[in-house]
């Protein structure tokens, strides 16, 4: 497994690029921005990007969407529960005083249970409501895995006082979803250092109790 992850934007989100190393297809997890640094780890592995999934439609999650669909020809997968959020990315560049990416159009809504692939690699969408209505995690089972986007962080969670955000559906997503991987499993969160399932599990003051 090709895995990448490096920050990207003002609000340094992970991106992660994940290739198979014997088909080179690609995935390509929340292109925030900086399409052309995007653009050249792909290139480095020899990589086609076959699937950009968005783990939320916040703007320094999909900001880069448009761009890279463009460069790859590749369908951008966001759940549909987050279409206000998408709606909204003008005022949220206006927010955040970031560029407005323009019309960002998705082309599949993920579900739980559906899959993600590249190649051989695999990776299972769990919704996990409560950052965002939409927010979806990445699971690639066999690597022990889990893209957590914002919903999962090393020490925290994701903030719950932004549109389409809840804290009672948050918890009820870790506690009912994410916390029910095993704690070997390597969490890459939204923004910030990897940590584990178990790590959190253990220590995160928001899951205790």
């Amino acid at each position: 497994m090709i895995h990448e992850i490096f920050p990207v934007g003002p609000l340094q989100c992970n991106c992660s690029v994940i290739g198979d190393e014997l088909t080179h297809e690609a995935i390509v997890i929340d292109p925030g921005a900086d399409v052309s640094d995007i653009l050249a780890i792909v290139a480095r592995h020899g990589l086609t990007v076959k699937q950009i999934v968005v783990t939320h439609a916040h703007l320094d999650h999909i900001g880069g969407a448009m761009e890279l669909k463009k460069a790859t020809g590749a369908p951008i997968l966001l759940n549909e529960n987050d279409a206000e959020l998408v709606a909204m990315l003008p005022m949220q560049a206006r927010w955040l005083g970031m560029d407005d990416p323009g019309k960002v159009l998705i082309d599949q809504s993920p579900q739980t249970g559906e899959r993600v692939t590249a190649g051989k690699l695999s990776g299972l969408i769990l919704l996990t409501p409560g950052h965002t209505e939409g927010s979806l995690c990445v699971y690639f089972e066999d690597q022990h895995k889990l893209i957590a986007g914002d919903t999962l962080f090393a020490g925290s969670i994701g903030r719950t006082d932004l549109p389409g955000g809840n804290y009672e559906k948050i918890l009820r997503s870790l506690h009912g979803t994410v916390l029910d991987l095993p704690d070997e499993t390597i969490v890459v969160p939204g923004h910030g250092p990897l940590t584990t399932i178990g790590e959190e599990r253990e220590d995160n003051p928001f899951l205790q109790g």
